[in-house]
């Protein structure tokens, strides 16, 4: 049946250049006679992919001499515990929750320390981002910290929230490498590859060299130790090889475009293309306070259940895939992630539109 038009919110959809230049290389990596998947994480070549990867990251982000790029594994899960396994000096922390990840981490933190909701968009399902201007920030918190996208929801941080000095600890797994980001201005900025950038499998963290020590939590697991991993760059263990040489490829495909300045304008232009058409829309409307809408996860309703699911069958038919909502909140959802082709949605909106004319007694 060929492509599909495919709007998972993740695993997601990669750069089709991307997957075709992997499976040319699927049996032979450049002249090795074997694949990436069967090679040594410590033979030359694959040295070579892991550090060229790392470099172009740091070039794409304008990532500071005084931060370690690190390629884990567990996800941005086992990051809900890392984080105050190796921040938590005082054992308290903020949390600001406008997700049920951000909850999540909020309730992973608890174990460790005092961990505290200091704002929340709960009340409203989620459905907007709190002012982060003037929060009640603890005197003694380690850090504050933000899902700066919420995958579920629809929401984006357009401004970070005012931290009163404390380290800022950012999960980016959804927005990850859709902007460009001022990495100063967070401690730990993180994030799960496989919405934006890669397979599922790796977790990049970006953490500046000062909260990187020996000084975490007694019993905090030698891997989830943020110094083990960094003074062995990312290769204490066997890292997740073949994800992080994808990861690296997709890192090319970007800087190929341009970079993330022009990564930003594609997806302002592809996200406006579906914003524009639901403010309109008699049938289908957006769920996020206009403001707070993310560029890369768009959640749509009609109000109707039944009327949903008929919509999510029958773009399924047509072509287009993963387009129910999560469980959690219902409707439709369209994740429309930087390997998203913008006539991707200019067909979708089509589809809707012809959905509501027909649709519409």
């Amino acid at each position: 049946m060929g492509r599909v038009y495919n709007f998972s919110a993740g695993p997601a959809v990669l750069p089709e250049e991307v997957l075709k230049e992997a499976a040319e290389e699927m049996l032979d990596y450049k002249g090795t006679g074997m694949s990436v998947m069967e090679m040594s994480h410590r033979s030359k070549a694959y040295d070579t992919i892991i550090k060229e990867a790392e470099q172009d990251l740091r070039d794409l982000m304008n990532i500071p001499d005084n931060y370690k790029v690190l390629f884990l594994q567990g996800g941005a899960s086992q990051q809900f515990a890392a984080v105050p396994m190796n921040l938590m000096k005082n054992k308290v922390a903020d949390y600001i929750i406008t997700g049920q990840w951000a909850k999540k981490a909020y309730q992973e933190a608890q174990k460790y320390g005092k961990a505290n909701a200091i704002a929340s968009s709960e009340d409203e399902t989620f459905s907007y981002i709190p002012d982060c201007q003037d929060l009640p920030i603890s005197e003694d918190a380690d850090y504050v910290y933000i899902c700066e996208n919420n995958t579920i929801y629809g929401t984006k941080f357009k401004t970070l929230p005012n931290t009163k000095g404390k380290i800022l600890v950012s999960d980016v797994s959804s927005c990850f490498l859709s902007e460009p980001v001022d990495v100063s201005k967070y401690g730990i900025i993180y994030g799960g590859v496989q919405k934006n950038i890669g397979p599922a499998g790796v977790v990049i963290a970006i953490i500046r060299e000062d909260l990187i020590t020996d000084d975490v939590l007694e019993g905090t697991p030698t891997m989830l130790k943020y110094k083990t991993q960094a003074d062995n760059d990312s290769l204490y263990n066997t890292p997740p090889c073949y994800g992080i040489y994808i990861c690296g490829k997709v890192f090319k495909w970007i800087k190929k475009m341009g970079g993330l300045e022009v990564m930003k304008q594609k997806n302002e232009d592809k996200a406006k293309v579906l914003y524009d058409f639901l403010d309109q829309s008699n049938m289908f409307k957006g769920t996020v306070r206009k403001e707070d809408r993310s560029l890369m996860n768009v959640p749509f309703v009609t109000g109707d259940a039944d009327l949903d699911a008929k919509f999510v069958a029958e773009a399924k038919a047509a072509g287009f895939e993963n387009l129910k909502g999560h469980r959690s909140v219902g409707g439709m959802r369209a994740s429309i992630y930087n390997a998203m082709p913008k006539e991707g949605v200019e067909k979708l909106v089509t589809f809707m539109k012809k959905f509501e004319e027909e649709n519409t007694k």
